[in-house]
Parts: C-alpha cells; sequence; structure tokens
C-alpha cells in the first residue's frame, strides 16, 4: 500500500465511475479469494463499501460518499472505521512488563493501570520493527495492538524474545485476540453516541486511557484512543457482536456518523501528522528521526535496555542526521518517494507521505529532511514528475488536535 490510500481510493472511483471495476480487480488487485475478511465484510457490502486488498485483507476503501467528504463529516460529525484487520493481543504474568521493556521504548512500568501510550518495537539497530498503543490494563497484564501489515513478522519477533525470556525464568504468556473484532469510533459525536450504548459515564474516560465495560450488552474493551486527531474511542468487540454494534452506532447518531473506508482514514491521519508504518516509518528508521522522541521515557533513556538503545541513545544526545517534518508545497499533491531540494538542486530529503487536504483545503506531506533544514519556514523544492514545485517546512499536526483530556 506504500504510495497512499487516498490516491488508491481516487483510481478506484474513477475505474468504477467509467465502469471499468472488472479491469482494476484484475489490472491491480489480488485474488478475492486469497483475501482475509472481517467479520464485517458483507456489513460493508451492503452499505457500498468498494473494497480492496490491504495487508492480506478485503477492507473499504470508501462507500458511496467522496473520500473528500468522509473526512470533513469526520471532523464535523463522526466517522466508524473497522480495523478488525489490525492484531490485538494481551501479555500476561508477573514479568509481563519487564519482558516488554525489552523490545520497545516506552517506561511501561511507569504507566497508571488503565493507562496507555504510542510506543515502537525496535530492532537491534535502534530501527521501528512497528509502532503500537500499548495499555498497562494492571502490573500483570499488558493490551496491545499491532498493526495489520506487520502482523506476521511483530508475532515472530515478541514469540522468539519471549521463549529466551521464559527459558530464564521468566513468568509471561500472550494470547492473540482473533475472538475480537476492531472498531474505531471517531469524531465529535463519538462520545455522546457511545454513551447510549453504555451505562459507564464516558466523560470520565480520558485520551490514553482504557476500560473493560458493557456496550451494547456485550463486554469491550474500550480505549480513548485513535488515528484521527480527533476525539474517539477504538473499541474491541467480541465479534459475535460487531455488527449489532456498529449497527446500533449508526442508528443513535441519527445518519451523522457514517461508515468511513481507509482512503479517509490515510488523510485525517495526515492532516494530523501521524505516521503510516511502511510509508513514515520503516526499519531503517529510528524513534529519534521520526519525531517520536517524546515516547521514550525518562527513565528510559536513563537506563536503555530496549533493543538498539545505544543507537538511539546517542542520538537522543548527539541529535540525528535526518528528522521527520511537515510541509506545504503548491503544485500537484507531494507523493511518497518525492524527492526534496534546496535552492541550489541539492538532494536535501524525501517524501514519505502526501496528499490534498480536504480540510485545509491546500497540500500537504510529511518526510525526512536533512537536520539543520528542519526548522519551520525553510522553503524547499518538491519535485514532482520532474519538475520542482514550492514548498515549505511546516510544524504538525497541520490540523489542531482535539484529544479529549482534564481540563
Amino acid at each position: 500500500m506504500r504510495g497512499g490510500l487516498w490516491q488508491l481510493g481516487q483510481l478506484v472511483t474513477r475505474r468504477l465511475a467509467n465502469g471499468g471495476k472488472k479491469a482494476v480487480v484484475r489490472r491491480c488487485f489480488a485474488s478475492e479469494a486469497e483475501l482475509k475478511k472481517t467479520v464485517f465484510h458483507d456489513f460493508h457490502i451492503a452499505h457500498g463499501g468498494k473494497m480492496v486488498p490491504f495487508a492480506g485483507w478485503s477492507m473499504p476503501i470508501q462507500y458511496k460518499d467522496s473520500i473528500m467528504d468522509s473526512t470533513i463529516n469526520c471532523r464535523q460529525n463522526g466517522s466508524l472505521f473497522d480495523v478488525s484487520h489490525m492484531c490485538g493481543l494481551s501479555l500476561k504474568g508477573k514479568d509481563a512488563i519487564p519482558f516488554l521493556e525489552k523490545l520497545v521504548i516506552a517506561d511501561v512500568a511507569g504507566l497508571a493501570p488503565g493507562t496507555g501510550t504510542l510506543t515502537v518495537f525496535t530492532n537491534e539497530k535502534g530501527g521501528a520493527i512497528d509502532d503500537s498503543v500499548i495499555t498497562k490494563v494492571t502490573d500483570d497484564h499488558i493490551y496491545l495492538v499491532v498493526n495489520a501489515g506487520c502482523r506476521d513478522k511483530d508475532l515472530a519477533h515478541i514469540e522468539e524474545h519471549m521463549k529466551a525470556f521464559k527459558a530464564k525464568g521468566g513468568d509471561v504468556s500472550w494470547h492473540i485476540h482473533d475472538e475480537r473484532s476492531l472498531l474505531a469510533l471517531q469524531g465529535p459525536l463519538a462520545a455522546p453516541v457511545l454513551q447510549h450504548l453504555t451505562k459507564d459515564d464516558l466523560s470520565k474516560l480520558y485520551f490514553g486511557e482504557f476500560r473493560v465495560l458493557d456496550i451494547n450488552g456485550s463486554q469491550c474493551f474500550l480505549t480513548r484512543t485513535g488515528y484521527t486527531g480527533e476525539d474517539g474511542f477504538e473499541i474491541s468487540v467480541p465479534s459475535e457482536h460487531g455488527v449489532d454494534l456498529a449497527k446500533a452506532i449508526l442508528e443513535k447518531s441519527e445518519g451523522k456518523i457514517r461508515l468511513t473506508g481507509l482512503g479517509a482514514r490515510d488523510s485525517l491521519r495526515l492532516e494530523a501528522g501521524l505516521c503510516l508504518y511502511g510509508n513514515d516509518m520503516e526499519q531503517h528508521t529510528t524513534p529519534v528521526e521520526a519525531g517520536l522522541t517524546w515516547a521514550i521515557g525518562k527513565r528510559r533513556r536513563a537506563e536503555g535496555g530496549f533493543l538498539g538503545a545505544d543507537v538511539i541513545l546517542k542520538q537522543l544526545e548527539e541529535g540525528p542526521s535526518i528528522r521527520r517534518v511537515g510541509f506545504i508545497s503548491s503544485g500537484p499533491p507531494p507523493r511518497s518517494h518525492s524527492e526534496i531540494h534546496d535552492d541550489g538542486g541539492k538532494n536535501i530529503g524525501e517524501i514519505t507521505s502526501g496528499g490534498f487536504s480536504p480540510c485545509l483545503q491546500k497540500n500537504i506531506a510529511m518526510g525526512y529532511i536533512k537536520s539543520g533544514l528542519h526548522k519551520a519556514g525553510t522553503k524547499v523544492k518538491i519535485i514532482i514528475r520532474g519538475k520542482a514545485n514550492e514548498g515549505v517546512v511546516t510544524k504538525m499536526p497541520f490540523v489542531p488536535t482535539k484529544y479529549y483530556k482534564p481540563s
């Protein structure tokens, strides 16, 4: 999917408008039979979902409305996303926290029970294996969600290290929540609509916090988080109750919250300045280079103890050679791999994600640029189809975030 879901959505829209659905499937996409399907697959199709392959799954890129309209509606009202292709798992045991801290940069021990954070799984060179939202449910239970495209390598990585850890007497086990599905409810109406379906007071659940509670008659894992920059929730629901929950949410919103596909999800996260693993962060990219220094716990900076700590701590001390930054540009929207030049025509970086912002009505992008040239206001040239276009380094997020935090 490297290159942008937004562009893929536009391709699908154009081809379907021209009656070329079969051509799209034949020329661009894998066989439908090879793809995994979420419990919501038929539900998507019944609601006009345009299905495409993503990370081995058949997923909706958009529904009947455009990606542009879906993006704006999420910020004005709300969106419901099927993110069941992502992998939820639990680590349990009295040594679950020290085990996980060998693999990630977060201060997991320092989290209060029922709270979580974004973190990064690192390799021996300090590169990012994946990013993940992890939650300390209790001192001996960690819940985390990893990206669909990284599932196999992430699970193999965790299992390999778990075997070695347990061989030395460590007490840790895991459970992969394949019996559950995952919905993301995002936007200003997310909380008032979801409140209709639970007796728990959601006004007391803040950004990054986690609860196990009854929603629409089934026991759910609820995390106040998301991938859009809006207030919202990720809801892990027993798969047999997933479709009923989705229907209930849509019904309670009286049509204002819409089913939304991967295309708008991509434009929303880009507007929020959030990384897409595989585009904006890869195995050769460190958290420091990716602008995720804040995710490295203070204790971890002092003690290290995670894979690649020597590389990452050195970068913290000396500074990285490249940095992830945002851009505003003229001309055609920047795309992944577009070169970034200085006024003299020298290559100084590369775009990793870019597109036209539905909310700002201008081109936005993020990418990596040489340190020293990363300050907001720095003028650059972005090369698209051989032509240099004006660009300027810009602070992110492009659209202000609206996370629900204590006042």
